[in-house]
């Protein structure tokens, strides 16, 4: 019966002419859907979002966003759910999954497209915002961020210098696929790494110095490094409910962030990846943060 129903969207996508994979360049109507939090708010930054059906869950940002059907989970998608939708394309940043849907839609040649760009750095949002300005025709706008980015950016460094010493920062991320908090260390590359450098970046020290993110499975993970600040992305801190629910996760209660109400909600968007709006953010982080 599964096997039946591919067969059904294949003829489908046929049908449409769209089954081939030749979508180098958007040249016209089509139908769009994003996989990654980062591509889709540029894409809605630069104003290309008319083309847009469908995103994956954990894009959120921006609000308007969310009117969008969702496709699943990044790295828990449904080549049904995204096939469902009728996509002339599959834009996406090359972190999706599982591998089995990936080779299916791979299998069913439909025209997917990861941009070599990478937004690992300041520099590499930028050149992301102009890969993908390019592809959108949305050259003019992709370089009116990037000059707002560069300005925000020299604002924020000019302040962070007014501040003095740097606060230990941990960050507590909830991982919304496996339904658990994690600790994020200042190394590893992904999402890692891109909260130590926005952290290093708005004049902090990250507290945890390992790499990638871990399970915060005993009390000694948290209360070892003994962070002045705790930063909760806005998923676990909702979830909790409120600062003092949230010194209930393990070891948290024993740092000097929890002693002085230093626990700040921030939205995953400010703090996981470099994006449009990043000069503005760490402008923010660091008021947050030297408070």
């Amino acid at each position: 019966m599964k096997r039946l129903h591919i067969v059904m969207l294949v003829c489908l996508l046929a049908g449409c002419g769209r089954f081939r994979n030749d979508a180098a360049h958007a040249t016209g109507p089509q139908r769009i859907v994003c996989i990654g939090q980062a591509y889709n708010e540029m894409i809605y930054a630069l104003g290309a979002q008319a083309d847009l059906v469908g995103v994956d869950y954990s894009s959120t940002y921006p609000p308007e966003i969310k009117k969008l059907p969702t496709v699943g989970y990044h790295r828990a998608l449904s080549a049904e759910g995204i096939l469902s939708l009728h996509p002339t394309l599959i834009v996406d940043d090359n972190n999706i999954g599982p591998d089995n849907v990936v080779r299916q839609l791979e299998s069913l040649h439909v025209p997917m497209k990861t941009f070599q760009a990478k937004n690992d750095s300041v520099a590499g949002a930028e050149a992301l915002l102009r890969e993908m300005g390019a592809f959108f025709h949305k050259e003019k706008r992709a370089e009116e961020l990037c000059a707002r980015m560069d300005s925000q950016m020299a604002e924020a460094a000019s302040d962070i210098k007014k501040y003095g010493r740097s606060p230990r920062v941990a960050v507590i991320h909830f991982g919304r696929a496996s339904n658990i908090y994690l600790l994020v260390g200042n190394g590893g590359g992904g999402d890692a790494s891109t909260a130590g450098k926005m952290v290093e970046l708005a004049g902090g020290e990250m507290a945890v110095q390992q790499k990638g993110m871990q399970r915060m499975a005993s009390p000694e993970i948290v209360a070892k490094c003994n962070p002045e600040v705790i930063l909760m992305t806005e998923f676990g801190f909702d979830r909790l409910g409120s600062m003092e629910q949230a010194k209930t996760l393990p070891g948290v209660a024993e740092t000097d962030a929890a002693r002085h109400n230093r626990i700040y909600r921030v939205p995953e968007h400010e703090l996981m990846y470099f994006g449009p709006d990043t000069g503005e953010n760490i402008i923010q982080l660091a008021k947050l943060i030297h408070q």
